[in-house]
């Protein structure tokens, strides 16, 4: 799908003043009066862990474990932006199947979840953007956008339905194991870092690293649409961030995004800063990368906005 005919086909339709209600209902009980799946247990789970071990870094910091939250939030956020979000989720790129799959596994240690869910759920979200389907529109309230929607899968399937926006990674053998495995891949590293470092890596790594990095995550689905700049005329609420994109690796440039999702780079301008868009360039620079997808002049100067 190209980036133009995305852009005109996501028509928003303001929801009606019944359905604003029924989603601040939705809102309000997000914890109780519903039904928890196994998926919401497990989701749950690993965010307690990890805030839990965040908590208690204090109390075992060295100076060795803060490299590991350094690494550990540097992996695993490249491997969300480069590998879940532009390779899998827009193939705004290509790689080898080698190099895609580790990418993917990088990403898959972030904590945030496998392939196959994290995709799908992005792929929606800009499929329905700020529309009542959308999984984590900031029309819902801040804290719904930013993280509280993740608990509910029904709730999901009630807005998006079924998975079946990922039937490129169904296909693969390498995501359908992770989707399944996702659990021990996560206690694997944990035993690692214990063996390496004790409960000090243990509590900045997969602690503080990781629960850095979800927030850094959650922020471009809730600040980016609601604080920030806009320079494109998009159909929806996103925002640029100037200050979050180096924390985010440059996914705070999200208008930029949202005008051209299917664009490797997301900083468009030589000042805005994009560490994943140089990651992917020196990709393609060494060979490794190809089919790399960027934004035409003439689409730009169609989605610009005039001042």
């Amino acid at each position: 799908m190209s980036v133009t005919s995305t852009v005109e086909e996501n028509h928003r339709q303001k929801p009606s003043s019944s359905e604003k209600k029924a989603e601040k209902r939705r809102q309000r009980w997000v914890f109780w009066g519903r039904k928890w799946r196994r998926l919401d247990y497990f989701k749950l789970t690993a965010s307690l862990f990890v805030h839990s071990m965040a908590l208690l870094a204090p109390f075992y910091f060295t100076w060795s474990a803060l490299w590991v939250t350094f690494l550990f939030y540097t992996i695993g956020g490249l491997g969300i932006t480069v590998s879940y979000h532009r390779n899998l989720a827009h193939r705004s790129f290509k790689v080898p199947k080698w190099l895609e799959y580790l990418l993917a596994y990088c990403a898959l240690l972030a904590i945030q979840g496998d392939p196959i869910d994290w995709v799908s759920t992005h792929r929606y979200h800009h499929q329905f953007t700020d529309s009542e389907r959308d999984p984590h529109s900031p029309k819902e309230g801040f804290w719904f956008s930013h993280l509280l929607w993740i608990y509910d899968s029904a709730y999901l399937v009630s807005k998006c339905g079924r998975r079946t926006n990922v039937e490129d990674l169904k296909k693969q053998w390498f995501y359908r194991f992770l989707q399944k495995t996702v659990m021990f891949h996560i206690l694997g590293l944990g035993l690692i870092l214990f063996y390496l470092g004790g409960m000090s890596f243990v509590t900045w790594g997969m602690g503080v690293g990781a629960a850095l990095e979800v927030h850094v995550t959650c922020l471009i689905n809730s600040l980016c649409h609601i604080w920030g700049t806009r320079t494109w005329k998009t159909n929806d609420t996103s925002r640029n961030v100037w200050w979050l994109s180096v924390f985010s690796f440059g996914e705070s440039w999200h208008n930029n995004h949202h005008a051209f999702e299917s664009s490797a780079r997301q900083g468009l301008e030589w000042w805005q800063i994009d560490i994943s868009w140089y990651i992917v360039r020196s990709l393609e620079i060494v060979g490794l990368a190809y089919d790399v997808k960027l934004p035409t002049e003439s689409q730009r100067r169609r989605m610009a906005i005039v001042r």
